[in-house]
C-alpha cells in the first residue's frame, strides 16, 4: 500500500450555541440532516478537519496515561454492539472524505497508516496491519484492545452507547471518552441517563423527561445537540484524575469557550443508541467577531442560576467576565 499524501483538511467548524442568549440544560435536539443549526443543515456524524492530528495525539496521551479511566463496558449486549460497530465504521469512512475506507470487514486509515479487521459480532479486532502514512507516528505504539477501542482511535469524536432494557430502564453500556470535560467515565458507565446527569446543575427538567427523550433518541433519530462552557485553557482532556488545572485567568480575554457537538443515533431493533461527542475549543478573544455575539454570550452567562455559575466554575470570575463581554459588545466592529 502506497504512503498517503500529506495531511490536509478543512478548518474546524465554528459553533455558537449561546446565540440564543440563554443558558439551559435541556435536550435541545436538532434533527440531523433536516433542521438547520446556526443557519446550516449538517448531515455528518464525524468531523475530520485540520485539527485531526492534535485530537489523535490527545487521545493517545490519555490512553497512555490510564486507558482504563477512559474506556469501560457494562451490560453491552451483542446485537447493540454489532449494530454500533458497523455504523461507526461505515459512517466514519463516509464522513472522512476518503481518509478512511471500510469494506465491511476492514477499516483502513490512510492518514494513520493502519488497517484493522473487525469482528462486529464478537466486538474483537482480529488483525491489525500497519503501513507508511503521514501521521503513522501518532499511533505507532498504540495496541487497540478491541474493535470499539480501535474505531474510537480513528475519529476525533468520543463514543458512548446507551442500552434500553426490556423493562424500560436504561443503562450507559459503553464509554470510550478520552477527552472528557471534568467528569470521570468510570463513574458514569453502568448508570442510567438520569443518574449520569443528576450532578449537572439545572438538569431536573431534562431528567424528568428522560423516558420520552430516550424513546425519541432510540426510535426517531438521528439528532444533534450542543453544550457549552468556559475553560481556562485549550486542553482537550479534562479528566478529574489529572493534575488540577489552574483556575480561570484574571483577564477574561484569556478564557476559552468549549462547545461540544453531540450526535445521537438510535438502533430501534437493538434497543439502544450511539452518542458521539466532539469537543471544539475556541479562544474567546478570537471567537467573538461581532457585537451581537459578545452580547449574546453575556446574556447567556447572566441567565445562569447561582448553582449553574458554580457548576461551570465561574463564581469568582463572573463579574469580570460580564464587564469584559459588555465592553466587547460595544467596541467590536
Amino acid at each position: 500500500m502506497s504512503p498517503a499524501p500529506s495531511f490536509s483538511g478543512v478548518s474546524p467548524a465554528v459553533y455558537r450555541p449561546y446565540l440564543s442568549g440563554r443558558y439551559s440544560v435541556s435536550a435541545g435536539l436538532y434533527r440531523l440532516g433536516a433542521q438547520p443549526m446556526e443557519g446550516r443543515i449538517e448531515t455528518h456524524t464525524f468531523a475530520f478537519d485540520t485539527t485531526y492530528p492534535a485530537y489523535i495525539a490527545a487521545k493517545v496521551a490519555a490512553r497512555n496515561r490510564a486507558l482504563h479511566e477512559y474506556y469501560a463496558l457494562k451490560d453491552l449486549d451483542t446485537p447493540l454492539r454489532k449494530a454500533a460497530l458497523g455504523f461507526v465504521a461505515r459512517t466514519a469512512a463516509h464522513d472522512s472524505g476518503g481518509a478512511l475506507t471500510w469494506d465491511g470487514q476492514t477499516l483502513s486509515n490512510h492518514l494513520l497508516g493502519w488497517a484493522g479487521r473487525l469482528d462486529t459480532l464478537r466486538g474483537t479486532l482480529e488483525d491489525l496491519r500497519r503501513f507508511p502514512a503521514t501521521l503513522a507516528e501518532l499511533v505507532q505504539d498504540v495496541q487497540p484492545l478491541d474493535a470499539l477501542d480501535f474505531l474510537a482511535m480513528n475519529v476525533q469524536e468520543d463514543l458512548s452507547l446507551l442500552a434500553r432494557k426490556a423493562d424500560g430502564s436504561d443503562v450507559l453500556a459503553a464509554l470510550h471518552v478520552t477527552l472528557p470535560e471534568k467528569w470521570n467515565p468510570l463513574e458514569k458507565v453502568g448508570r442510567s441517563f438520569a443518574e449520569v446527569h443528576a450532578p449537572v446543575a439545572g438538569s431536573a427538567a431534562m431528567i424528568a423527561s428522560a423516558p420520552k427523550l430516550i424513546e425519541a433518541v432510540v426510535t426517531r433519530g438521528p439528532f444533534a445537540r450542543f453544550v457549552w462552557g468556559l475553560t481556562a485553557s485549550g486542553t482537550l482532556d479534562h479528566h478529574p484524575n489529572l493534575a488540577p488545572e489552574a483556575g480561570l485567568p484574571t483577564d477574561p480575554a484569556g478564557f476559552f469557550l468549549r462547545v461540544e457537538r453531540q450526535t445521537l443515533h438510535g438502533f430501534p431493533a437493538e434497543c439502544g443508541a450511539l452518542f458521539t461527542i466532539r469537543a471544539y475549543v475556541y479562544p474567546v478573544s478570537e471567537h467573538l467577531c461581532a457585537p451581537e455575539q459578545a452580547a449574546a454570550l453575556a446574556a447567556g452567562v447572566r441567565s445562569m442560576t447561582p448553582e449553574q455559575v458554580e457548576y461551570k466554575g465561574l463564581t469568582q470570575s463572573r463579574s469580570a467576565l460580564l464587564d469584559w463581554l459588555d465592553g466587547r459588545a460595544r467596541v467590536i466592529r
